[in-house]
């Protein structure tokens, strides 16, 4: 589409944001929710992707400058009953996203 500069995710993406105090990964179908930190305003930058291990770049209230957040999602897809190991296999890149 011309004119547009929107990443269309692909097979190997993930999707990360927040909203409403909650932070949200997104990938193969599945949209995760889980509490995000009280004063969490947003996510800026995914600095690394180490199967299901992730450093991101987050703006916080309570700063000016950006903070590293570490999430670790295996425990959360285990919480789920979602099996880690085969759910994050295919996920080769995460990118922030907001509406």
């Amino acid at each position: 589409m011309a004119g547009t500069n929107k990443i269309r995710p692909t097979a190997h993406e993930a999707v990360l944001n927040s909203a409403d105090g909650f932070t949200a990964f997104s990938f193969g179908g599945y949209n995760i929710r889980f509490k995000a930190p009280y004063s969490l305003e947003r996510y800026i930058d995914v600095v690394k992707w180490d199967d299901g291990y992730l450093i991101v770049l987050a703006k916080y209230r309570h700063n000016d400058e950006p903070e590293e957040e570490y999430i670790d999602l295996k425990p959360i897809l285990d919480g789920l009953y979602i099996d880690s190991k085969s759910f994050l296999k295919p996920i080769k890149r995460v990118r922030i996203a907001y509406a």
